[in-house]
């Protein structure tokens, strides 16, 4: 497993529900700080997605995203219609559609990506050096802990 920095039973200065707040605090903030493209939430969700693992089928990009088939198909011809994805028949079953990002859709997700990155290195930047050296323990540990936990489900 992940070696812990902390020993097991050391005592906890925050609340669990005090982490979580300032987790919702961190990621709204950072995603406000991505205004390119003029994305809803959930289209730059969707397009991350896909700028991240590929080509999609639209099924699948649904459950992944937590919505319905309809409601994702809703947003991708939203997203095409704006030059961002495009739809092309699925040569392992001629019945699926795959869902990819165009290239103007991957610049979009850079530049999106960029000015979230940016966002949190300006909060990361305004913190004490040990606070700094904290962050960047515990923010890729949790991200192991997220990937450890979705590899057992």
């Amino acid at each position: 497993m992940h070696k812990r920095v902390m020993g097991a039973g050391a005592a906890r200065n925050v609340s669990p529900e005090d982490l979580m707040i300032a987790v919702e605090q961190i990621v709204r903030h950072v995603r406000h700080s991505a205004t390119a493209g003029g994305l809803s939430t959930a289209a730059s969700s969707a397009l991350g997605r896909l700028g991240r693992e590929g080509a999609q089928r639209l099924s699948e990009l649904a459950r992944s995203e937590g919505v319905s088939q309809p409601n994702m198909t809703q947003l991708v011809t939203r997203m095409e219609r704006a030059g961002l994805v495009r739809r092309t028949a699925d040569r392992s079953d001629g019945r699926g559609v795959l869902v990819a990002a165009t290239d103007t859709g991957l610049e979009v997700f850079r530049r999106r990506r960029a000015e979230r990155t940016r966002a949190l290195t300006e909060l990361i930047d305004e913190l004490a050096e040990p606070e700094q050296q904290a962050v960047d323990i515990a923010l890729p540990a949790l991200a192991r802990a997220i990937q450890d936990h979705w590899s057992r489900t």
